[in-house]
């Protein structure tokens, strides 16, 4: 799959939202970053990539549907979305289903084997915590509760200065 080119059809999709346009492109940066750290196959990075190009595709379908973008509405609304971006790319039935699940389980923060979505759980922290002025204690008990990934704590003890 040409990640460069999910990533152009993000941002069409996302057309004339610069600010979540930003959000996707930092996530996606974080994520890659956090899957080389940890060393993830081939596969895997790109299950990443993916999911952290469309984790938040759901956004303008749960304010039209729900009337809120609030985490559960764009965990319902997002996977047919991001479905309906991957099919030109021809990607495996697999695959597509490991991107639903991730983007409609992007929001619960419990522990997860999945190491793909852990990823995404903490590239979009990391993203999160910044945009939405997240406290010192909120990031310190973000971090002992949901990061697992030694890259992950790495980056977030370094940019908060933990």
């Amino acid at each position: 799959m040409d990640i460069h080119q999910l990533f152009l059809a993000a941002v069409q999709y996302d057309t004339g939202d610069a600010k979540r346009i930003a959000h996707l492109l930092k996530v996606w940066g974080f994520a890659r970053e956090i899957a080389h750290g940890e060393s993830v196959d081939p596969a895997t990075l790109e299950v990443v990539e993916a999911s952290a190009i469309l984790h938040d595709i759901g956004i303008h379908n749960a304010e039209k549907v729900h009337g809120s973008n609030a985490g559960k509405y764009q965990e319902i609304e997002g996977p047919a979305v991001a479905r309906e971006l991957l099919a030109p790319f021809g990607v495996s039935e697999d695959f597509a289903k490991r991107v639903e699940y991730i983007i409609a389980h992007h929001h619960h923060y419990e522990e997860t084997k999945d190491i793909a979505l852990q990823i995404l759980l903490e590239a979009d922290f990391l993203v999160n915590s910044y945009e939405d002025s997240v406290s010192e204690t909120g990031i310190r008990n973000f971090r002992e509760k949901v990061f697992r990934t030694e890259t992950g704590k790495k980056l977030l003890d370094t940019i908060y200065a933990l």
